[in-house]
């Protein structure tokens, strides 16, 4: 098999027959035999894959993908970027595994995420490094403000998605994986997310709930929200909802945890998606980007005020991923010397702009996002119900003309792009086209 040319030198995705490919069928039936039926992707996206380079992806049939899948967001700067390769490749000669021993590249890490904090934030913030998933340091939020005020309770939203381990499916808004599993962690109260454009008060609607000694709620040892909730559809918090959410936990004395996992690394156009919502919270959780390239880590940024834990409260074997520390040190010198987050926001808006072309389609309820992380969502235009089975088709056609990307949201109605966030004008141009034709080809023939 032929290896993929370099990003500079594309000529476009390529898809030479039916999916899967005869090669693809033989491994997909190898796992379907061995591996877990909670296996999901490679469900809606039947292929196996064979290598990656930039924005791109190939199958082991040859066919070649615009990769908008990237990992489910890990990949923030495409697959196998060099500089990220030279610097990991260099420190397999050194360290792979340090435990929560310092280290060089442990340091250089730190550093570099504290740096990209906004000013007034870094100097008081410090930094915990967790079990090498997102879940995992959801986890560690709770537990440390748990800790930190003496409360049990936690206050989250609908609609988002935190984890599925028992403690973050208990956090999260999605009902099915809830029922099959009992006696997940009590305690979590749910209240409406105010996204852009919604009509009703859901910050006073937290704020009676809250201060009413009728309520129903005790005060909370924290609240935990994402700002652009992404499993959930890609639904941005309206930013006066969010503000008020943050003066209300602050004169509650109730720490508010910011669940950063899907949107930070930049991802929305900033290093991370608060900035653009003019606060600050007590606790920051983030995984997937951290390292750029996939290589799993996890860390929690919280007020230094509430580290009233003792040594060995929250541990992870694999909390010292030094590969994952390096990278993630060189994709943050990658982020400010070739200004990425410029290229998000460019990007970001030719997506919007291109997309655009939807607003007239009767089956596209709305297209909504942030920098580089977009989502369309799919609705019955004469009942209003979600078109799961439409979204599926709108993936499906899109994967056929060499466009890979996710679905989510409420019933997985929403399809969803997560591009690199170095991808060129060129590479977003063609997934645009694609995807718009994609929709067009399967809502042709429906009222």
């Amino acid at each position: 098999m032929t290896s993929l040319v370099h990003p500079e030198t594309w000529s476009g995705p390529r898809v030479t027959g039916p999916l899967p490919g005869p090669v693809s069928a033989e491994y997909l039936a190898r796992q379907g035999r061995w591996e877990s039926n909670a296996r999901t992707y490679p469900r809606s996206l039947p292929i196996a894959l064979a290598e990656g380079c930039g924005s791109f992806v190939r199958d082991v049939d040859g066919n070649v993908f615009i990769d908008f899948l990237g990992g489910a967001g890990v990949l923030s700067l495409g697959h196998n970027h060099p500089a990220l390769v030279r610097v990991v490749t260099e420190q397999l000669g050194h360290l792979t595994h340090g435990l929560d021993f310092p280290t060089p590249a442990k340091e250089a890490f730190v550093q570099a995420q504290l740096s990209m904090l906004p000013p007034g934030l870094r100097d008081r913030m410090k930094l915990h490094f967790c079990g090498p998933t997102g879940a995992n340091a959801v986890e560690a939020a709770v537990k440390l403000c748990k800790v930190a005020t003496g409360r049990g309770d936690v206050v989250s939203f609908q609609g988002g998605f935190h984890g599925s381990t028992h403690a973050t499916m208990a956090l999260s808004g999605l009902l099915a994986p809830k029922q099959a599993v009992r006696n997940i962690m009590p305690g979590v109260h749910f209240f409406p997310f105010c996204s852009d454009g919604c009509d009703t008060d859901c910050a006073a609607y937290l704020e009676r709930s809250l201060r009413d000694s009728n309520g129903g709620v005790p005060l909370p040892a924290a609240v935990l929200m994402e700002l652009v909730q992404g499993e959930g559809g890609v639904v941005p918090a309206d930013i006066g909802f969010a503000r008020r959410v943050r003066e209300l936990t602050r004169s509650l004395g109730v720490p508010l945890v910011v669940d950063e996992v899907q949107t930070g690394c930049g991802r929305t156009g900033t290093w991370y998606a608060f900035e653009q919502y003019g606060i600050e919270p007590d606790v920051i959780v983030a995984s997937k980007a951290l390292s750029g390239m996939g290589l799993p880590v996890a860390v929690i940024l919280y007020d230094a005020t509430l580290d009233t834990w003792a040594p060995g409260t929250h541990i992870g074997t694999f909390r010292g991923n030094q590969l994952a520390f390096a990278a993630g040190a060189e994709a943050v010198r990658i982020v400010r010397e070739e200004d990425v987050l410029g290229n998000v926001r460019r990007r970001g808006e030719q997506i919007r702009t291109r997309l655009d072309g939807l607003a007239d389609e009767p089956w596209v309820r709305e297209v909504r996002g942030r920098g580089l992380m977009w989502g369309v969502e799919l609705a019955d235009p004469g009942t209003g119900r979600p078109a799961s089975a439409l979204a599926a088709a709108v993936q499906t056609e899109a994967l056929r003309h060499g466009l890979m990307l996710e679905r989510g949201g409420r019933d997985d109605c929403v399809v969803r792009l997560l591009p690199p966030l170095n991808v060129t004008a060129e590479v977003a141009d063609t997934a645009c086209t694609i995807l718009l034709a994609a929709v067009a080809a399967v809502t042709a023939h429906r009222p």
